[in-house]
C-alpha cells in the first residue's frame, strides 16, 4: 500500500525543545479523547465496525498486529507465524512466552483456538465471522496454534491481525453466545476500567501486557458523542485533549496550521464510503438496469464539495487510491451525470417511474444526514426515482441492513487490513458483510484467484477485472475516500500515530508533552 506523508503541525511557539519530551509528572494524568464512533459490542465475536475495533485494538491482543504505516502483519501475542508448505492451506503460530490476561491468568493456545472457534460458532448477524470464511478448523498443542484452511488464502494472516482475531479468556466468555455486561477480559496494552455505553470508556495501562509494544501508554478516557456537532462543541469547550472521527466537515476544512492552541494531523487514508443496494428478488433495486440508471445520476464532485467541504475525494473505484488494484471503473462506465441515459435504462428494464425505494443511514455518522438529502436530490432529479430517507441509531441501522430490510444504505468502510482483499470479499463477495444479496460467479472466481498469491503485487490485474464486473452489475456505488484527521491540544503529542485508516487505534502512542 502506498503510504503518503503525514502532515503534523507542532504548535511549539516560544517553547524549548526539551518540552517535546514526555513529562514524568504527567504519566498518571488521563488524556481525554473524543469520537463519534459507536461501539456495537464489547465482545469481539459480536462486532465488525470501526468504533468497536478501535476499542478492541487497545484491550485485546491478536496473534499479529500492524505497525503504523505497515503493509504486513507482525507478531504480537505470537512469537512467530508462518504458512506451512506452499499451498497456503495451513497456517501455524507459536505463542509468545509469559502472556497473561489482565486478570493475571496465563494465556494458552487453547484460549486462541477457543476465540476463533466461537467467532465462527456464534456467527453474529453484525459480527466478523465472514472474515474467516476460509477457516476450516483450529488445533492447539502446547504453545502451537495451527489453522487449517478450506482453500488457499494468502490474506489469512491479515485477517488474524484484525479485531476478529482478538483473543479472549476462555474461562470468562461463553463458547456459543455473546458475553453480556460491561466486563472485558483481554491481554492488550489497556484494561477497560469502566464503560458506559454511548458515553465513556476508561482505559488504564495493563501491567500484565507482553507483546509487540514497549510502552502501554498513558491513562485514557474515551468519550463518545452522538454527532459531529456535539464532538466539536466539546472540543471548543476544552473538554478534550484529542478529537478524531469525525469533526464537522466545515470545521475540518477550516483547520489552520498556524493555530498555536492545537496540533493538527492530516493524512491520506483508505477509508471509503459506498452506497449499497439490496439486489434480492422483490427489491425495487433488484434489476441491475435500475441500479445502472442510479449510477448515471450520482454527482460525487458536488457531494464532496457541498456536504463535505472538500475534505473527501470523489471515488470511482471499489478499491481506493493507494491500494493495489485501484482503478476508475465507475468513471469509465458512467463518466458524468446523464438523466437521458438513466431514463433509457429504466425504459429498457420495463419499470414504471418514478421508482420508489427506501434509503437508510446511521444517525450521528459524520455528515450522513446531509449526505442523504444530497443523494436524494440527485436521484430524484428528472422524476425517475422517489426516495424515502430514514436515519437509524447505529446498532439498529446495522441490524436493518443485516436483515435485508433496506433497499439502499450508505456505510463508511475502514480497511480491516492494508490489502485490496478487504475491499472485495467483505463488500461484494457471496454472503458479504454488507448483505446486499449480490453474488457473481465471475467476482467469486476472481476473489479466490487473488487469495492464492502470497506475492500481493501479482493480484492487481484480477482486482481490476473484478472492479469492472462490479461497475457493470452495480451492487454498490463508491462515493468518496476521506483523509484522516486528528486534532490535539498543544500539550499532547502522538496524534499523528493514532490511526492510519486500517482499523488499529493506537491510544498508547498519545503522550503528554
Amino acid at each position: 500500500m502506498r503510504i503518503l506523508t503525514t502532515l503534523v503541525v507542532l504548535a511549539v511557539v516560544g517553547v524549548g525543545g526539551w518540552q517535546l519530551l514526555p513529562s514524568q509528572d504527567d504519566n498518571g494524568k488521563t488524556i481525554r479523547v473524543g469520537t463519534t464512533d459507536t461501539v456495537t459490542s464489547l465482545d469481539p465475536a459480536g462486532a465488525y465496525d470501526a468504533g468497536s475495533w478501535a476499542l478492541f485494538s487497545n484491550v485485546f491482543q491478536s496473534l499479529l498486529t500492524f505497525e503504523p504505516g505497515g503493509t504486513a502483519p507482525v507478531p504480537d501475542a505470537a512469537e512467530s507465524c508462518d504458512f506451512v508448505g506452499a499451498d497456503l492451506r495451513t497456517y501455524r503460530c507459536e505463542l509468545r512466552k509469559g502472556l497473561a490476561f489482565s486478570s493475571g491468568r496465563a494465556m494458552t493456545a487453547e484460549d486462541v483456538k477457543f476465540s476463533f472457534d466461537r467467532v465462527k460458532k456464534i456467527n453474529a448477524d453484525v459480527g466478523p465471522s465472514s472474515l474467516f470464511s476460509t477457516l476450516g478448523s483450529v488445533d492447539a498443542d502446547g504453545s502451537i496454534v495451527t489453522f487449517h484452511l478450506s482453500s488457499p488464502d494468502a490474506t489469512f494472516p491479515f485477517k488474524v491481525a484484525t479485531g476478529a482475531g482478538a483473543i479472549v479468556d476462555s474461562t470468562r466468555y461463553p463458547k456459543d453466545a455473546l458475553r453480556t455486561g460491561t466486563d472485558v477480559d483481554g491481554s492488550g496494552p489497556y484494561v477497560l476500567s469502566s464503560y458506559t455505553k454511548g458515553k465513556t470508556a476508561v482505559l488504564s495501562p495493563n501491567g500484565e501486557y507482553e507483546g509487540a509494544l514497549k510502552d502501554t501508554g498513558r491513562p485514557i478516557e474515551l468519550r463518545y458523542y452522538e454527532d459531529a456537532d456535539a464532538l466539536n462543541s466539546a472540543w471548543k469547550a476544552k473538554q478534550l485533549e484529542v478529537a478524531t472521527r469525525q469533526l464537522p466537515p466545515k470545521t475540518l476544512a477550516g483547520l489552520s496550521p498556524s493555530d498555536p492552541d492545537q496540533r493538527v494531523s492530516e493524512a491520506d487514508s483508505s477509508e471509503t464510503r459506498n452506497l449499497y443496494f439490496n439486489t434480492r428478488a422483490g427489491s425495487p433495486l433488484h434489476d441491475k438496469q435500475v441500479r445502472r440508471a442510479m449510477a448515471w445520476l450520482i454527482n460525487r464532485e458536488q457531494l464532496a464539495a457541498t456536504v463535505y467541504s472538500g475534505t473527501v475525494e470523489p471515488l470511482y473505484s471499489l478499491i481506493p487510491a493507494g491500494i493495489t488494484g485501484h482503478t476508475t471503473s465507475f468513471f469509465d462506465n458512467y463518466p458524468k451525470q446523464s438523466t437521458a441515459k438513466a431514463k433509457q435504462l429504466l425504459a429498457e428494464a420495463g419499470v414504471s417511474t418514478p421508482v420508489h425505494f427506501t434509503y437508510g443511514y446511521g444517525l450521528g455518522s459524520g455528515a450522513a444526514a446531509e449526505e442523504a438529502q444530497e443523494l436524494k436530490q440527485q436521484l430524484e432529479a428528472g422524476g425517475l426515482f422517489k426516495v424515502t430517507v430514514k436515519g437509524y441509531e447505529w446498532t439498529d441501522f446495522q441490524k436493518q441492513w443485516a436483515n435485508g430490510k433496506l433497499d439502499a444504505y450508505a456505510v463508511g468502510w475502514v480497511a480491516d487490513y492494508p490489502d485490496p482483499d478487504t475491499f472485495a470479499a467483505p463488500l461484494v463477495g457471496t454472503d458479504s458483510t454488507m448483505n446486499t444479496g449480490y453474488s457473481s460467479p465471475d467476482v467469486e472466481r476472481l476473489i479466490q484467484s487473488t487469495q492464492q498469491y502470497a506475492d500481493r503485487s501479482r493480484v492487481a490485474q484480477d482486482f481490476r477485472a473484478l472492479q469492472e464486473d462490479v461497475a457493470r452489475d452495480v451492487p454498490i456505488i463508491p462515493l468518496w475516500q476521506r483523509k484522516e484527521y486528528v486534532v490535539s491540544s498543544e500539550d499532547v503529542g502522538g496524534g499523528q500515530y493514532l490511526s492510519d485508516g486500517n482499523g488499529v487505534f493506537r491510544l498508547w502512542r498519545l503522550t503528554w508533552i
